[in-house]
């Protein structure tokens, strides 16, 4: 029987596997698809595909992680995205046309949505069925510590790499380790604390557990509004990121400096680093959860502007640095937040569902945000962002609105399995499921 010690080291190693892998190319991915001929409009738009297949795939691949199993869904995953990579590096190669790029993307966007839910969802059920009591912030910290440098790693190195060689070697070195993380999963990761559903058709369970996650999900107003936030938050996310990597070689003066842009992708992986070690403090500062996430992401708006207003290089990298902690710290919150408001046996689905949404807004940002960017300059475009970003704020507030226990309590409890009888609200915060829970 595993430990609660042994799951985790399993889930850091999984954690730094995927981040590795997909950091490679994280510093030079919008400079790869304008090297392949795309403008910035087009860049971007590849991108929403992505989102998009996100957006299409996200339910279906939770309801497969749901019903035949955690595991499965992460190897297929790893599957997927080493093919779609692949195909990523012939496209640029023959400088394919737009289509070719959109279609792509979106079978990209398929292999992250076996992911996202699959392993947080493993993490949560595994840690409970071995007894593990400790603090929510404090495991997804250390998740995003070691996402961080690996982060770092593979950034600054596809950076460097990029320069050295071609734009392409870091996507068939990114391909590689997604080989070695499928062995690694294939061996460590085993559902532990779930059971996948059987003796049903396929089509009934999967109707079964949407309807599930919408009352469990959806219907709950607390986590609705924080998913809705996530359709203007998520998709400024996507493009600041991304579009910072040709800004900055804008500001610097070398369009070919491709370690320049890795440095983006560096900067915010140490932030995260950081991020990850303050989370726990931070929450320790606010009484309410939902008063720390409100609280960052209105600082996170206000440096967004700041980078569309101070068009200078060292204090853009400065920015940086800011909007990276506040994100990078904002993220163990919110996910303590989430999975203290849902069931073990629609959480995979549901944090699906919320990654959805967060992809939805991608969907329909990033191409707008693009087109600002070709019209008006990078400058211009974040001042935008950070107007689009500001819309997020009002639903954080709806959801606070709501008071519900996993916004006070630290290591709040999910709600009771259907046909359970629900503690009265008095006993609750004292009475519900541990939620203990990573695209």
């Amino acid at each position: 029987m595993p430990t609660p010690r042994s799951i985790q080291r399993t889930y850091l190693t999984l954690m730094l596997g995927n981040t590795l892998a997909a950091s490679f190319i994280w510093g030079i991915n919008t400079i790869f698809l304008l090297d392949a001929g795309l403008s910035n409009a087009e860049a971007f738009a590849a991108n929403a595909f992505f989102a998009a297949g996100m957006v299409l795939f996200e339910v279906p691949t939770g309801i497969v992680a749901d019903t035949v199993g955690r595991r499965m869904s992460y190897l297929l995953g790893t599957v997927t995205l080493t093919v779609s990579t692949a195909i990523y590096v012939l496209l640029w190669q023959v400088e394919a046309p737009f289509w070719t790029w959109a279609a792509s993307s979106a079978f990209l966007g398929l292999g992250f949505t076996f992911f996202s839910g699959a392993v947080e969802a493993w993490l949560v059920d595994a840690l409970a069925a071995t007894g593990f009591d400790g603090d929510l912030e404090a495991v997804f910290g250390r998740g995003q510590i070691v996402s961080g440098i690996a982060m770092l790693v593979g950034s600054v190195a596809g950076g460097l790499i990029a320069q050295a060689t071609s734009l392409g070697v870091p996507f068939v070195i990114r391909a590689g380790v997604l080989m070695v993380m499928f062995v690694v999963a294939f061996r460590l990761m085993h559902d532990v604390g779930f059971t996948p559903a059987k003796g049903q058709r396929p089509l009934t369970e999967m109707r079964k557990i949407t309807a599930d996650s919408v009352e469990y999900g959806w219907r709950v107003p607390a986590v609705k509004w924080l998913m809705l936030s996530s359709l203007f938050s998520g998709g400024v996310g996507f493009y600041a990121f991304y579009a910072l990597q040709p800004y900055l070689l804008e500001l610097y003066g070398d369009p070919t400096a491709y370690s320049i842009a890795g440095l983006v992708a560096a900067i915010v992986a140490g932030a995260q680093i950081l991020g990850g070690i303050a989370a726990p403090r931070i929450r320790r500062i606010f009484r309410r959860r939902t008063s720390a996430l409100i609280a960052m992401s209105s600082l996170g708006v206000v440096t967004l502007a700041l980078i569309g207003v101070i068009e200078v290089f060292a204090a853009v990298i400065a920015l940086i640095v800011v909007w990276g902690l506040l994100f990078a710290a904002e993220m163990p919150i919110r996910q303590a937040y989430i999975n203290g408001m849902i069931p073990s046996k629609q959480r995979a689905t549901i944090l699906s569902f919320d990654s959805l949404m967060s992809s939805t807004g991608g969907v329909w940002a990033q191409p707008v945000l693009g087109r600002s960017a070709d019209v008006w300059g990078y400058a211009p475009s974040y001042l935008l962002s950070a107007g689009i970003a500001a819309l997020a704020l009002p639903f954080v507030w709806l959801s606070r609105r709501q008071r519900d226990p996993a916004d006070t309590v630290v290591g709040a409890q999910a709600p009771p399995e259907p046909g359970v009888t629900a503690p009265r609200p008095g006993e609750r915060q004292a009475a519900t499921a541990t939620a203990v829970g990573n695209c």
